[in-house]
């Protein structure tokens, strides 16, 4: 290596040489620079490896605290390296993580909490500035999160001045590489031992790194040797060459954790990246390919700016995961660190650019700052990305970055996210409804993460709601149907199914309570797929009071097909209740449509099981269920009279605001129609004679292959052909899928499995009323399958190959 050859520096320890490089510093405190490969700072790497050296960090930490004490921390980066890593970190450890990093922004009208001096740094002072102070004054670990760990300096100092304001029992330390020698290790145990707390050191290697003792003088001469060092960049070059792309970046997000960052934030970035991503590669493919031969990949840097690490991060690693291999991405940042460069394929500092500091909290024209190894390099595009703070004229000046970057790729993107100011564009976060003030259901049944949207006139005839969906111009969640207030006949039979299938129902509710207790146990937070999903979470949570003393806590949320779910609820949850515990519950699988929406929605959000827990499952899409046979499930033969007094959920953009969670209408009006409470009270009523059963059926499904097969799906894609239905989605199948067509859309014909027998009777006088055919077939998975009508689908045919109107 070229630092080692003339500096005489030697790495030594196991993993370190993988992780590191060597470079010279124009530093006179320190001649030598510790350049990780991994970090994202001065060498473009890809994104999924930074994120998976952040994480394996984070799990590393995990595991020495445990879960329980890991869930009581927070996370403090030290900036400017480690503010990515600090929030990569916090998040790898779980969800519901809070993180901070130190800055060396000032922000006017934000108090300060505390400071701390990095002796050997060029910008020596730290200022913490958290939004919420109570943020570093909790009882549990902090751990302390930085690049690499050389004296321990800058560490005692950090954990003196917080133990001053706020004493705790316990510290770690995590960091990427540990080179301290013995003395520096004996330094921290000492200080530990005088603060009267435990300080814990993780890495994800760990040796020494051996300098000669006139390692500083050896240094400076190095620097004066090669200080002419090389930029690569042509000036003046800026214009024109720069195009601007809005993020869409959502209003009141922070933009990284100078004043915290907490699983809220975690939550609404994630469910904005591929958003944003989308926006980038766009831009991206409208400039054109820059001379790469076809089937060439692009070679994409996307840039982040001193502090902002993080956003620009998971920016580059939502690009990498979309372009899957059809495009190179690397992420980097610039820096306030001057590094000597020099070209050399053993040193780690090849190529640096130089320009004037953008910030607008620096005014001073002489300080500099820098972007490595990105000349000479072979971009063919670069995306920088920084915050308002730093969209200044002098970012854009001759000789500035974005006119240093025009030289060194053919195209430059530049993204601006708002700097957030705390207290300013902060929104006042949702918070649950209950009842009785909204919903017939008790405070203690259910929390709905929903907005009351009660007094909004939603409803619509249900013809004009059809002909709009279909025709495109409208999402079913933008309207409501008209409530339909059933026949006394209808209402009595609802009495019957109920009074018929109770113990039926209590056993599986029973059997997949069971069920989830032992397999998502001991203490889930029950989550509801509002609505259908609701009564059943009501009932499981009785479940859980009668037969083991639990009082779990149960929400009911919304997701919308083909929006996904409610992120702002998402968020709510994570920051109460860690993401592993959440169970999501549904009535039934129809199709499995829902089923799928929610693994979909998930993905972008790890700390939830995507795993869907339901009464029945006749389609075979889940692993959790009471039962997979198709039988009437009262629930479903009424709307909000049997849902609490709720409607379904709308997602409209004039009602439901970035920051609100989904809206629904509470009907209080219909009061005296509700049979809510009546329907779980009757069902938990027959709980003592199904408790042994229910058990039995749990402990065999514990053992049976529960691998869906998805035999339902297949089933309605073969319905659709045979139809001539060009949607699966005006295909409903399942008896409750059947009553909810019958009551709420504009239904063409019933599919009845040949003997289903009284489980359909509903189904059979509601199909009379409407004057809708109920046709008999054989081999039908389920007992009946209602067909939504395709009137106004272009193209659909009916079953005589004439266009259906």
């Amino acid at each position: 290596m070229w630092v080692a050859e003339r500096l005489g520096v030697r790495l030594e320890g196991e993993g370190l040489r993988e992780l590191l490089g060597l470079a010279l510093r124009r530093n006179p405190k320190r001649a030598h620079l510790l350049v990780s490969t991994v970090l994202g700072k001065h060498v473009p790497q890809r994104p999924s490896a930074v994120l998976g050296a952040g994480s394996r960090l984070g799990e590393r930490v995990r595991e020495l605290l445990g879960a329980q004490e890991a869930a009581s921390c927070v996370v403090l980066g030290f900036a400017e390296t480690a503010t990515g890593l600090g929030l990569t970190v916090a998040h790898s450890m779980g969800s519901r993580m809070s993180a901070l990093h130190s800055t060396r922004r000032r922000v006017p009208g934000v108090q300060q909490y505390g400071g701390f001096e990095e002796e050997h740094s060029h910008a020596t002072s730290h200022l913490l500035l958290p939004e919420n102070p109570r943020l570093l004054r909790t009882d549990g670990p902090l751990v302390l999160v930085d690049d690499e760990l050389s004296t321990g300096r800058t560490v005692r100092n950090t954990i003196a001045a917080l133990h001053a304001v706020h004493p705790r029992d316990r510290y770690v330390v995590a960091t990427l590489v540990d080179t301290r020698g013995e003395r520096d290790m004996a330094q921290l145990e000492k200080f530990a031992a005088e603060l009267g707390a435990r300080v814990d050191v993780v890495s994800l290697a760990a040796g020494r790194v051996v300098l000669p003792e006139d390692v500083l003088e050896r240094g400076r001469e190095l620097v004066e040797q090669h200080g002419g060092g090389t930029t690569g960049a042509r000036a003046g070059t800026a214009r024109g060459n720069v195009r601007r792309v809005d993020l869409g970046w959502p209003q009141g997000l922070p933009d990284g954790g100078r004043h915290g960052f907490g699983p809220r934030e975690q939550i609404r970035l994630q469910a904005a990246l591929p958003d944003m991503a989308e926006r980038i590669l766009s831009a991206l493919e409208q400039a054109g390919r820059a001379g790469r031969a076809d089937g060439e990949p692009l070679r994409v840097l996307v840039l982040g700016n001193e502090e902002l690490m993080y956003t620009p991060l998971l920016l580059a690693f939502e690009m990498e995961k979309r372009t899957n291999g059809r495009a190179e991405i690397r992420f980097s940042t610039t820096t306030r660190s001057p590094v000597l460069p020099v070209d050399d394929p053993g040193y780690a500092i090849r190529t640096a650019l130089s320009f004037p500091a953008h910030d607008t909290a620096h005014q001073d024209r002489a300080a500099e700052r820098y972007a490595y190894n990105i000349a000479g390099q072979g971009f063919d595009a670069v995306v920088a990305v920084v915050d308002s703070e730093g969209d200044t004229p002098a970012l854009h000046a001759p000789g500035g970055l974005l006119d240093q970057l025009a030289g060194c790729a053919p195209r430059v993107l530049l993204s601006v996210v708002p700097a957030h100011v705390p207290d300013q564009d902060r929104p006042t976060p949702p918070a649950p409804l209950h009842g009785p003030a909204f919903s017939s259901y008790t405070a203690d049944d259910v929390a709905w993460l929903l907005r009351d949207l009660s007094d909004v006139a939603l409803e619509a005839p249900t013809e004009e709601r059809e002909e709009a969906i279909q025709a495109g111009g409208a999402h079913y969640a933008e309207s409501l149907p008209v409530e339909y207030q059933p026949s006394a006949e209808y209402q009595q039979l609802f009495h019957d199914a109920l009074e018929a299938a109770a113990e039926r129902l209590a056993r599986a509710v029973g059997t997949v309570t069971e069920t989830v207790l032992g397999e998502r146990g001991p203490r889930p937070v029950l989550v509801s797929l509002a609505r259908a999903g609701t009564p059943v979470g009501v009932l499981m949570r009785r479940w859980a009071r009668y037969a083991h003393g639990l009082d779990l806590p149960h929400y009911a949320v919304s997701i919308v097909r083909g929006r996904g779910i409610d992120t702002n609820a998402l968020a709510y949850l994570a920051a109460h209740h860690d993401p592993a515990d959440v169970v999501f519950i549904d009535g039934w699988t129809g199709k499995g449509a829902i089923t799928r929406e929610l693994a979909q929605a998930l993905a972008a959000h790890p700390g939830f099981d995507p795993e869907l827990a339901v009464l029945a499952d006749p389609g075979s899409c889940v692993r959790t269920y009471g039962t997979r046979e198709d039988f009437l499930i009262p629930s479903a033969c009424l709307n909000s009279t049997v849902s609490g007094l709720i409607s379904r959920t709308v997602l409209r953009a004039d009602l439901v605001g970035p920051h609100d969670f989904h809206g629904a209408k509470f009907y209080r009006e219909l009061a005296d129609s509700d049979l809510s409470q009546h329907f779980v009270d009757t069902v938990a009523a027959r709980f003592p004679a199904v408790r042994e059963g229910a058990a039995q059926d749990a402990t065999a499904l514990a053992g049976a292959d529960r691998t869906p097969t998805w035999a339902g799906w297949r089933a309605v894609e073969d319905i659709s052909e045979a139809y001539g239905i060009g949607d699966v989605n005006l295909i409903k199948p399942g008896v409750g899928e059947t009553t909810r067509v019958l009551l709420r859309r504009v239904p063409w014909r019933i599919l009845a499995r040949r003997g289903a027998g009284a489980d359909l009777d509903h189904v059979r006088l509601l199909a009379a009323q409407r004057g809708v055919p109920v046709e008999e077939t054989d081999n039908l998975p389920y007992s009946c399958v209602g067909i939504v009508h395709p009137r106004y689908t272009r193209g659909a045919t009916g079953a005589d190959g004439k266009a259906a109107r």
